[in-house]
Protein backbone atom coordinates (compact mmCIF):
# COMPACT_ATOMS: atom_id res chain seq x y z
CA UNK A 1 0.00 0.00 0.00
CA UNK A 2 1.05 3.24 -0.92
CA UNK A 3 0.99 6.02 1.67
CA UNK A 4 -2.13 8.14 0.24
CA UNK A 5 -3.89 4.29 0.46
CA UNK A 6 -2.65 3.88 4.61
CA UNK A 7 -3.94 7.46 5.33
CA UNK A 8 -7.03 6.97 3.88
CA UNK A 9 -7.74 4.36 6.08
CA UNK A 10 -6.47 5.80 9.22
CA UNK A 11 -9.34 6.39 10.98
CA UNK A 12 -10.83 2.87 10.24
CA UNK A 13 -7.58 1.35 11.63
CA UNK A 14 -7.43 3.92 14.73
CA UNK A 15 -11.13 2.12 15.34
CA UNK A 16 -9.34 -1.59 14.94
CA UNK A 17 -6.34 -0.69 16.92
CA UNK A 18 -8.69 1.00 19.80
CA UNK A 19 -10.84 -2.63 19.82
CA UNK A 20 -7.58 -4.89 19.43
CA UNK A 21 -5.26 -3.90 21.57
CA UNK A 22 -8.01 -2.52 24.32
CA UNK A 23 -5.79 -4.61 26.34
CA UNK A 24 -2.43 -2.73 26.00
CA UNK A 25 -2.78 -0.47 29.11
CA UNK A 26 -1.16 2.36 27.98
CA UNK A 27 -2.60 5.12 25.44
CA UNK A 28 1.14 5.89 24.15
CA UNK A 29 1.66 2.02 23.83
CA UNK A 30 -1.72 1.63 21.77
CA UNK A 31 -0.44 4.78 19.61
CA UNK A 32 2.50 2.85 19.25
CA UNK A 33 0.58 -0.42 17.71
CA UNK A 34 -0.70 1.71 14.94
CA UNK A 35 2.41 3.50 14.11
CA UNK A 36 3.97 -0.25 13.64
CA UNK A 37 1.06 -1.39 11.97
CA UNK A 38 0.78 1.38 9.24
CA UNK A 39 4.44 1.22 9.10
CA UNK A 40 4.01 -2.94 8.47
CA UNK A 41 1.37 -1.96 5.48
CA UNK A 42 3.26 0.65 4.04
CA UNK A 43 5.15 -0.32 0.88
CA UNK A 44 8.54 -0.95 0.98
CA UNK A 45 10.96 -3.92 0.57
CA UNK A 46 12.21 -4.41 4.32
CA UNK A 47 9.83 -3.92 7.19
CA UNK A 48 12.42 -3.97 9.52
CA UNK A 49 11.62 -1.05 12.60
CA UNK A 50 14.54 1.24 11.30
CA UNK A 51 13.24 0.94 7.98
CA UNK A 52 9.80 1.47 8.80
CA UNK A 53 10.44 4.30 11.13
CA UNK A 54 12.31 6.09 8.00
CA UNK A 55 9.04 6.09 5.87
CA UNK A 56 6.62 6.69 8.58
CA UNK A 57 6.26 10.65 9.04
CA UNK A 58 5.40 10.03 12.84
CA UNK A 59 8.12 7.43 12.87
CA UNK A 60 10.22 7.14 16.00
CA UNK A 61 13.10 3.98 15.73
CA UNK A 62 14.02 4.10 19.51
CA UNK A 63 9.88 4.04 20.08
CA UNK A 64 8.73 1.43 17.75
CA UNK A 65 12.43 -0.78 19.24
CA UNK A 66 11.19 -0.20 23.16
CA UNK A 67 7.31 -0.99 21.80
CA UNK A 68 8.20 -3.88 20.65
CA UNK A 69 11.49 -5.40 21.91
CA UNK A 70 11.55 -3.98 25.63
CA UNK A 71 7.78 -3.69 26.34
CA UNK A 72 5.64 -5.65 28.58
CA UNK A 73 2.65 -5.57 27.07
CA UNK A 74 0.76 -9.42 26.66
CA UNK A 75 0.52 -10.49 23.18
CA UNK A 76 -2.43 -13.09 23.98
CA UNK A 77 -5.02 -11.06 24.85
CA UNK A 78 -4.44 -9.54 21.50
CA UNK A 79 -4.14 -12.66 19.77
CA UNK A 80 -7.26 -13.33 21.13
CA UNK A 81 -9.62 -10.31 20.18
CA UNK A 82 -8.18 -10.80 16.49
CA UNK A 83 -9.56 -14.28 16.41
CA UNK A 84 -13.07 -13.05 17.79
CA UNK A 85 -13.01 -10.74 14.76
CA UNK A 86 -11.74 -12.93 12.54
CA UNK A 87 -13.55 -16.33 13.12
CA UNK A 88 -17.36 -14.77 12.20
CA UNK A 89 -15.80 -12.60 9.65
CA UNK A 90 -13.88 -15.74 7.54
CA UNK A 91 -16.62 -18.51 8.79
CA UNK A 92 -13.57 -21.06 7.85
CA UNK A 93 -14.15 -24.63 6.36
CA UNK A 94 -11.34 -25.96 8.20
CA UNK A 95 -8.29 -24.58 10.18
CA UNK A 96 -4.48 -25.50 8.96
CA UNK A 97 -1.67 -26.75 10.88
CA UNK A 98 1.34 -25.92 9.13
CA UNK A 99 4.80 -24.14 9.68
CA UNK A 100 7.04 -21.93 8.38
CA UNK A 101 11.16 -20.99 8.77
CA UNK A 102 13.01 -17.77 8.39
CA UNK A 103 16.77 -17.73 7.68
CA UNK A 104 18.33 -16.77 10.07
CA UNK A 105 22.61 -15.16 10.68
CA UNK A 106 24.25 -15.98 14.11
CA UNK A 107 23.07 -18.22 16.84
CA UNK A 108 21.80 -15.39 19.11
CA UNK A 109 18.01 -15.24 17.89
CA UNK A 110 15.37 -17.28 19.88
CA UNK A 111 14.99 -21.06 18.76
CA UNK A 112 17.05 -20.27 15.93
CA UNK A 113 19.25 -23.61 15.13
CA UNK A 114 20.56 -25.44 12.11
CA UNK A 115 17.50 -27.43 10.87
CA UNK A 116 15.55 -28.07 8.11
CA UNK A 117 14.48 -24.63 6.41
CA UNK A 118 11.51 -24.57 3.60
CA UNK A 119 12.12 -21.08 2.75
CA UNK A 120 15.70 -22.68 1.52
CA UNK A 121 14.68 -26.46 0.54
CA UNK A 122 17.63 -26.97 3.02
CA UNK A 123 18.76 -27.61 6.26
CA UNK A 124 19.84 -23.89 7.08
CA UNK A 125 20.26 -21.71 10.34
CA UNK A 126 16.89 -20.38 10.67
CA UNK A 127 13.76 -19.95 13.15
CA UNK A 128 10.89 -22.55 12.58
CA UNK A 129 7.31 -21.61 13.87
CA UNK A 130 4.65 -23.24 13.85
CA UNK A 131 0.76 -22.07 12.89
CA UNK A 132 -3.00 -22.78 12.93
CA UNK A 133 -4.75 -20.45 10.12
CA UNK A 134 -8.80 -20.42 9.97
CA UNK A 135 -9.52 -20.96 5.87
CA UNK A 136 -11.78 -21.25 3.53
CA UNK A 137 -11.12 -20.85 -0.69
CA UNK A 138 -11.34 -16.96 -0.70
CA UNK A 139 -9.64 -15.73 2.63
CA UNK A 140 -7.66 -17.04 5.40
CA UNK A 141 -5.81 -15.54 8.44
CA UNK A 142 -3.33 -16.96 11.15
CA UNK A 143 -5.06 -17.54 14.74
CA UNK A 144 -2.42 -18.48 16.93
CA UNK A 145 2.09 -18.89 16.39
CA UNK A 146 4.34 -21.09 18.22
CA UNK A 147 8.53 -20.42 18.27
CA UNK A 148 9.66 -24.05 17.90
CA UNK A 149 12.66 -24.21 20.30
CA UNK A 150 14.90 -26.90 19.56
CA UNK A 151 16.41 -29.14 22.10
CA UNK A 152 19.88 -27.56 22.36
CA UNK A 153 18.10 -24.14 23.96
CA UNK A 154 16.46 -26.51 26.65
CA UNK A 155 19.77 -26.75 28.83
CA UNK A 156 21.53 -23.39 27.27
CA UNK A 157 21.40 -20.99 29.90
CA UNK A 158 23.43 -18.41 28.32
CA UNK A 159 21.13 -18.32 25.56
CA UNK A 160 18.01 -18.35 26.86
CA UNK A 161 18.94 -15.56 29.55
CA UNK A 162 20.33 -13.38 26.63
CA UNK A 163 17.05 -14.29 24.94
CA UNK A 164 14.65 -13.88 27.68
CA UNK A 165 13.18 -17.04 26.75
CA UNK A 166 10.54 -18.15 30.13
CA UNK A 167 11.81 -20.59 32.23
CA UNK A 168 8.67 -22.63 31.51
CA UNK A 169 9.38 -22.74 27.86
CA UNK A 170 11.15 -26.07 26.91
CA UNK A 171 11.27 -27.82 24.11
CA UNK A 172 8.06 -29.54 22.43
CA UNK A 173 7.69 -31.37 19.04
CA UNK A 174 5.95 -29.49 16.93
CA UNK A 175 2.56 -31.41 16.25
CA UNK A 176 2.32 -30.48 20.33
CA UNK A 177 2.59 -27.32 19.67
CA UNK A 178 -0.11 -27.72 17.36
CA UNK A 179 -2.19 -29.41 20.10
CA UNK A 180 -1.34 -26.37 22.29
CA UNK A 181 -2.70 -23.86 20.19
CA UNK A 182 -5.67 -26.03 19.05
CA UNK A 183 -6.33 -26.34 23.25
CA UNK A 184 -5.80 -22.61 23.24
CA UNK A 185 -8.36 -21.51 21.30
CA UNK A 186 -10.61 -24.29 22.51
CA UNK A 187 -10.26 -22.74 26.26
CA UNK A 188 -11.51 -19.64 24.29
CA UNK A 189 -15.11 -21.31 23.29
CA UNK A 190 -12.97 -21.89 19.73
CA UNK A 191 -13.02 -25.07 17.85
CA UNK A 192 -12.60 -26.18 13.86
CA UNK A 193 -14.84 -27.29 12.13
CA UNK A 194 -11.44 -29.75 10.41
CA UNK A 195 -7.82 -29.71 11.48
CA UNK A 196 -6.01 -29.81 8.00
CA UNK A 197 -2.14 -30.36 7.87
CA UNK A 198 0.27 -31.48 5.49
CA UNK A 199 2.19 -35.33 5.78
CA UNK A 200 4.89 -33.87 8.55
CA UNK A 201 1.69 -33.94 11.04
CA UNK A 202 -0.51 -35.82 9.02
CA UNK A 203 1.99 -38.91 9.17
CA UNK A 204 2.03 -39.03 13.23
CA UNK A 205 -0.02 -41.39 14.61
CA UNK A 206 0.25 -39.60 18.11
CA UNK A 207 -1.13 -35.99 16.70
CA UNK A 208 -4.46 -38.34 14.75
CA UNK A 209 -4.94 -39.88 17.99
CA UNK A 210 -5.25 -36.84 19.90
CA UNK A 211 -7.42 -34.97 17.60
CA UNK A 212 -10.05 -37.73 17.96
CA UNK A 213 -9.73 -37.87 21.78
CA UNK A 214 -10.08 -33.94 21.65
CA UNK A 215 -13.42 -34.58 18.85
CA UNK A 216 -12.22 -32.53 16.40
CA UNK A 217 -12.52 -33.80 12.73
CA UNK A 218 -9.51 -34.11 10.68
CA UNK A 219 -8.29 -34.10 7.19
CA UNK A 220 -4.22 -35.10 6.75
CA UNK A 221 -2.02 -35.70 4.57
CA UNK A 222 0.41 -38.62 5.02
CA UNK A 223 3.33 -40.58 3.51
CA UNK A 224 2.68 -43.41 0.99
CA UNK A 225 4.41 -45.84 3.85
CA UNK A 226 2.05 -45.34 6.22
CA UNK A 227 0.27 -48.78 6.86
CA UNK A 228 -3.47 -49.29 7.10
CA UNK A 229 -5.52 -53.19 6.88
CA UNK A 230 -8.47 -53.36 4.66
CA UNK A 231 -11.85 -51.97 5.72
CA UNK A 232 -13.04 -55.73 5.88
CA UNK A 233 -10.04 -57.35 7.56
CA UNK A 234 -10.65 -58.92 10.94
CA UNK A 235 -8.65 -59.79 13.89
CA UNK A 236 -8.70 -63.45 14.86
CA UNK A 237 -8.11 -65.04 18.08
CA UNK A 238 -5.99 -68.35 17.55
CA UNK A 239 -7.03 -71.72 19.15
CA UNK A 240 -6.27 -71.73 22.91
CA UNK A 241 -3.89 -74.40 23.35
CA UNK A 242 -4.85 -76.21 26.68
CA UNK A 243 -6.83 -75.43 29.87
CA UNK A 244 -4.00 -73.40 31.60
CA UNK A 245 -2.52 -69.67 30.25
CA UNK A 246 -4.12 -66.32 29.07
CA UNK A 247 -6.71 -66.64 26.28
CA UNK A 248 -5.01 -65.51 23.15
CA UNK A 249 -5.30 -62.32 22.01
CA UNK A 250 -7.63 -61.25 18.58
CA UNK A 251 -4.76 -59.60 15.76
CA UNK A 252 -4.90 -59.35 12.11
CA UNK A 253 -3.27 -61.97 10.58
CA UNK A 254 -1.51 -60.46 8.07
CA UNK A 255 0.43 -57.49 8.59
CA UNK A 256 -0.90 -54.47 7.25
CA UNK A 257 0.36 -53.05 3.74
CA UNK A 258 1.08 -49.58 3.01
CA UNK A 259 -1.66 -47.20 1.71
CA UNK A 260 0.51 -46.65 -1.63
CA UNK A 261 0.10 -50.61 -1.83
CA UNK A 262 -3.01 -50.77 -1.09
CA UNK A 263 -3.87 -47.75 -3.40
CA UNK A 264 -2.23 -49.60 -6.46
CA UNK A 265 -4.31 -52.41 -5.51
CA UNK A 266 -7.06 -50.54 -6.70
CA UNK A 267 -6.36 -50.27 -10.70
CA UNK A 268 -7.00 -46.87 -12.33
CA UNK A 269 -10.70 -47.50 -12.52
CA UNK A 270 -11.52 -46.70 -9.69
CA UNK A 271 -10.36 -43.18 -9.76
CA UNK A 272 -12.99 -40.46 -10.42
CA UNK A 273 -12.19 -36.95 -11.93
CA UNK A 274 -12.79 -34.10 -9.28
CA UNK A 275 -12.41 -30.42 -9.87
CA UNK A 276 -12.16 -29.14 -6.40
CA UNK A 277 -12.38 -25.15 -7.53
CA UNK A 278 -11.57 -22.70 -9.88
CA UNK A 279 -8.16 -21.32 -9.91
CA UNK A 280 -6.60 -18.07 -12.25
CA UNK A 281 -5.91 -20.50 -14.83
CA UNK A 282 -9.45 -22.57 -15.08
CA UNK A 283 -10.48 -25.67 -13.36
CA UNK A 284 -8.54 -27.45 -10.92
CA UNK A 285 -9.15 -31.11 -11.19
CA UNK A 286 -7.56 -34.34 -10.62
CA UNK A 287 -8.23 -38.38 -10.16
CA UNK A 288 -9.42 -39.13 -7.01
CA UNK A 289 -10.07 -42.70 -4.99
CA UNK A 290 -11.61 -42.93 -1.76
CA UNK A 291 -12.11 -46.22 0.78
CA UNK A 292 -12.73 -46.83 4.39
CA UNK A 293 -9.18 -47.94 5.94
CA UNK A 294 -8.14 -49.63 9.41
CA UNK A 295 -4.81 -47.40 9.78
CA UNK A 296 -2.24 -49.65 11.98
CA UNK A 297 1.12 -50.09 13.52
CA UNK A 298 2.11 -49.86 16.85
CA UNK A 299 1.68 -46.56 17.65
CA UNK A 300 -2.00 -46.82 16.57
CA UNK A 301 -2.33 -49.68 18.18
CA UNK A 302 -1.03 -49.44 21.78
CA UNK A 303 -3.15 -46.49 22.84
CA UNK A 304 -5.99 -48.03 21.68
CA UNK A 305 -5.29 -51.45 23.22
CA UNK A 306 -4.21 -49.73 26.14
CA UNK A 307 -7.47 -47.56 26.84
CA UNK A 308 -9.95 -50.78 25.64
CA UNK A 309 -7.73 -52.71 28.85
CA UNK A 310 -8.14 -50.38 31.24
CA UNK A 311 -12.22 -50.08 30.43
CA UNK A 312 -13.08 -53.29 30.18
CA UNK A 313 -9.99 -55.46 30.72
CA UNK A 314 -9.79 -56.73 27.55
CA UNK A 315 -9.47 -55.73 23.83
CA UNK A 316 -11.08 -57.08 20.48
CA UNK A 317 -8.50 -56.34 18.61
CA UNK A 318 -10.33 -54.22 15.87
CA UNK A 319 -9.31 -50.85 14.86
CA UNK A 320 -11.07 -48.02 14.24
CA UNK A 321 -11.79 -47.17 10.62
CA UNK A 322 -11.51 -43.84 8.76
CA UNK A 323 -11.16 -42.64 5.54
CA UNK A 324 -8.04 -42.88 3.07
CA UNK A 325 -8.40 -40.26 -0.01
CA UNK A 326 -6.03 -41.07 -3.06
CA UNK A 327 -4.95 -38.94 -5.65
CA UNK A 328 -3.47 -39.94 -8.75
CA UNK A 329 -3.51 -37.47 -11.49
CA UNK A 330 -3.77 -38.65 -14.91
CA UNK A 331 0.05 -37.93 -16.02
CA UNK A 332 1.62 -40.03 -13.21
CA UNK A 333 2.53 -44.13 -13.12
CA UNK A 334 1.21 -44.15 -9.76
CA UNK A 335 -1.15 -42.72 -7.21
CA UNK A 336 0.99 -39.81 -5.31
CA UNK A 337 -0.56 -38.32 -2.41
CA UNK A 338 -2.50 -39.51 0.49
CA UNK A 339 -4.57 -38.47 2.72
CA UNK A 340 -6.23 -39.99 6.16
CA UNK A 341 -9.90 -38.44 7.91
CA UNK A 342 -12.07 -39.23 10.46
CA UNK A 343 -14.93 -37.74 9.05
CA UNK A 344 -18.26 -39.53 8.81
CA UNK A 345 -18.42 -42.74 6.48
CA UNK A 346 -21.29 -40.70 3.93
CA UNK A 347 -19.33 -37.83 3.17
CA UNK A 348 -18.34 -37.09 -0.49
CA UNK A 349 -15.42 -37.44 -2.44
CA UNK A 350 -16.11 -34.05 -3.71
CA UNK A 351 -15.98 -33.08 -0.55
CA UNK A 352 -13.47 -34.76 0.75
CA UNK A 353 -11.07 -33.23 -1.73
CA UNK A 354 -12.18 -30.12 -0.98
CA UNK A 355 -11.10 -30.49 2.16
CA UNK A 356 -7.80 -32.01 1.38
CA UNK A 357 -7.07 -29.26 -0.90
CA UNK A 358 -7.48 -26.44 1.28
CA UNK A 359 -4.32 -26.29 2.19
CA UNK A 360 -3.15 -24.03 -0.99
CA UNK A 361 -5.11 -20.81 0.66
CA UNK A 362 -2.06 -21.25 3.50
CA UNK A 363 0.57 -20.22 0.71
CA UNK A 364 -1.18 -17.67 -0.39
CA UNK A 365 -1.00 -16.21 3.86
CA UNK A 366 2.10 -16.35 4.04
CA UNK A 367 3.43 -14.80 1.00
CA UNK A 368 1.54 -11.95 2.39
CA UNK A 369 2.42 -12.64 5.49
CA UNK A 370 6.30 -12.24 4.67
CA UNK A 371 6.62 -10.28 1.44
CA UNK A 372 4.05 -7.91 1.98
CA UNK A 373 3.98 -7.86 5.99
CA UNK A 374 7.31 -8.04 6.91
CA UNK A 375 6.95 -11.95 8.92
CA UNK A 376 10.35 -12.56 8.36
CA UNK A 377 12.29 -8.98 8.88
CA UNK A 378 11.94 -8.99 12.06
CA UNK A 379 15.52 -8.42 13.24
CA UNK A 380 15.01 -8.60 17.17
CA UNK A 381 16.30 -11.57 18.89
CA UNK A 382 14.40 -11.76 22.22
CA UNK A 383 11.90 -14.12 22.94
CA UNK A 384 9.13 -11.48 23.87
CA UNK A 385 10.23 -9.52 20.85
CA UNK A 386 9.28 -11.81 18.24
CA UNK A 387 6.03 -12.69 19.75
CA UNK A 388 5.48 -9.27 20.06
CA UNK A 389 6.34 -8.34 16.16
CA UNK A 390 4.06 -11.74 15.18
CA UNK A 391 1.41 -10.38 16.56
CA UNK A 392 1.67 -7.02 15.11
CA UNK A 393 1.72 -8.93 11.82
CA UNK A 394 -0.70 -11.02 12.48
CA UNK A 395 -2.82 -7.87 13.47
CA UNK A 396 -2.20 -6.17 10.24
CA UNK A 397 -3.14 -8.93 8.41
CA UNK A 398 -6.44 -9.01 9.81
CA UNK A 399 -7.00 -5.47 9.29
CA UNK A 400 -6.49 -5.42 5.41
CA UNK A 401 -8.49 -9.01 5.24
CA UNK A 402 -11.38 -7.08 6.99
CA UNK A 403 -11.08 -4.23 4.51
CA UNK A 404 -11.61 -6.76 1.70
CA UNK A 405 -14.20 -8.66 2.79
CA UNK A 406 -16.57 -6.92 4.56
CA UNK A 407 -14.83 -2.94 5.35
CA UNK A 408 -18.29 -1.48 6.68
CA UNK A 409 -19.30 -3.67 8.74
CA UNK A 410 -18.40 -3.42 12.90
CA UNK A 411 -16.97 -6.62 14.43
CA UNK A 412 -19.05 -8.41 17.22
CA UNK A 413 -18.41 -7.60 20.81
CA UNK A 414 -17.03 -9.70 22.80
CA UNK A 415 -16.62 -10.80 26.46
CA UNK A 416 -12.33 -10.90 26.31
CA UNK A 417 -12.70 -7.16 25.08
CA UNK A 418 -13.86 -6.15 28.38
CA UNK A 419 -12.03 -8.65 30.08
CA UNK A 420 -9.44 -7.86 32.74
CA UNK A 421 -7.86 -11.37 33.71
CA UNK A 422 -4.02 -11.15 32.69
CA UNK A 423 -3.12 -13.76 29.99
CA UNK A 424 0.22 -15.36 29.98
CA UNK A 425 2.98 -14.70 27.26
CA UNK A 426 3.25 -17.79 24.71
Amino acid sequence: MDAHEVNRMRAMLALFVADVFVSVPRKDQRAKGDCYLRGLMLDGRRKSIQAMAERLPDGNEQNLQQFVNQSTWDPVPVQRRITERMLPLINPTAWVIDDVSVPKDGRMSAGVAPQYCGALGKRANCQVAVSVHAATDTASCPLQWRLFLPKEWASDTVRRALTRIPANVMHREKWRLALDMLDTLASWGMTPPVVVADAAYGTNARLRAALSDRSLAYMLAIRGDVVAHPFDAEPIAPVRNGPVGCWPQPRYRSPAPSVAALSAGLGQEAFTPVTWRHGSRGELRSRFAAMRVRPAGKAVERPIKAAASAEQGWWDGILPDCWLLIEWPADAAAPTDYWLSNLPADMSITDLVRLAKIRWRIEHDYRELKHGLGLDHFEGRSWPGWHHHVTLVSAAHAFLTEQRLAPKVPAPDSPSTRSSTPSRTP
